[in-house]
């Protein structure tokens, strides 16, 4: 989350004055995040108790063609008790509204924080919360194209090149031929539901072991319900630079996905590859942003091999990355 597009005053309240949420009380720019412009705002409340909610002002990443999709999510989901903000509608039932030439959307603000040094407690409660949401979107009606599989992040380190990519580090010269490589033995067949696609810390709201929200659904997609645990797993279950996997976290993560919803076989047999597949494609990524942001401006670029050390791991022990130890 971040502010790029700033708001006046009058416009805030104008906005807000669309929603029967009371009058607006202030709004904060939330400075975290790349994407999109956010505000923390809090209005008077309906109910003499004041508000808060997160305006979202959707940026140029974001398809605002794909808002129905992203949005009805939202609302598909805390329907059906996960736990994940809803969507706020307007006195006419919009889900987005007009401002500034850009889209917005008003969505319930949920407590919490991203835990920054995740416990196998945190962890399990997580994989159990995965798990709700691949069971409660099986049923969604709406479906989204998954823009970043293994072929599109292929092309993407292809499109850097061998040596640019040996610029950011020399090992990473073997990732396009990695990347050849890991297409040849993907799973296909597993089952599917909507998945969310980028499960990281940073996206869940937590109080204590509790998980109060899964946020940031804007790269959701139809998909193998085992490759979001995947990612998931390299998301959670390694040290922050990627070179060592946390065998009690990937356990407790494993155990309470499976405490709502059990692995077939095959979707088990499957994780290496689905957990290589993943990498490669958040390491892809950061390499297009690595080499593509100049080198003057004041942006944080995350190193893509903290993934090509999970990527080495993944590839060296195979499906003992996720056996009960």
């Amino acid at each position: 989350m971040a502010v790029y597009t700033h708001l006046g005053a009058e416009q805030l309240e104008g906005l807000i004055a669309a929603y029967d949420v009371g009058a607006l009380v202030s709004a904060k720019g939330i400075a975290e995040g790349v994407s999109n412009s956010n505000w923390l705002i809090e209005t008077t409340g309906t109910r003499d108790e004041r508000q808060r909610f997160i305006l979202t002002l959707y940026e140029k990443r974001i398809d605002t063609n794909e808002l129905p999709f992203f949005l009805g999510l939202l609302d598909h989901l805390a329907q059906r008790g996960c736990a994940v903000p809803a969507t706020v509608h307007d006195r006419d039932g919009a889900a987005w509204r007009e401002i500034a030439g850009k889209s917005a959307a008003l969505i319930e603000f949920l407590p919490g924080v991203s835990p920054g040094k995740p416990t196998p407690a945190q962890a399990r409660a997580v994989g159990a919360a995965l798990a709700q949401i691949h069971l409660a979107a099986r049923d969604f009606p709406l479906a989204r194209c998954d823009d970043l599989d293994l072929a599109a992040c292929t092309a993407m380190l292809a499109s850097c090149g061998k040596e640019r990519l040996a610029e950011i580090d020399p090992a990473l010269a073997q990732t396009i031929e990695v990347a050849h490589a890991a297409a040849k033995h993907q799973p296909e067949g597993l089952p599917e539901s909507i998945i969310h696609s980028d499960l990281f810390p940073d996206n869940v709201l937590m109080l204590g072991d509790r998980v109060t929200g899964l946020i940031d659904f804007y790269f959701a997609c139809n998909g193998a319900m085992a490759y979001d645990l995947a990612v998931t797993h390299a998301a959670w279950c390694f040290d922050r630079n990627g070179a060592v996997l946390h065998g009690r976290l990937s356990n407790a993560l494993l155990a309470g996905y499976e405490s709502v919803r059990a692995l077939q076989d095959d979707e088990r047999a499957a994780l290496p590859a689905l957990a290589e597949r993943a990498c490669l494609r958040f390491l892809a990524s950061r390499a297009e942003d690595w080499l593509e942001t100049p080198s003057d401006v004041q942006v944080m670029r995350k190193d893509p091999m903290d993934f090509w050390r999970r990527l080495t791991v993944y590839r060296e022990i195979g499906i003992d990355a996720f056996a009960k130890a």
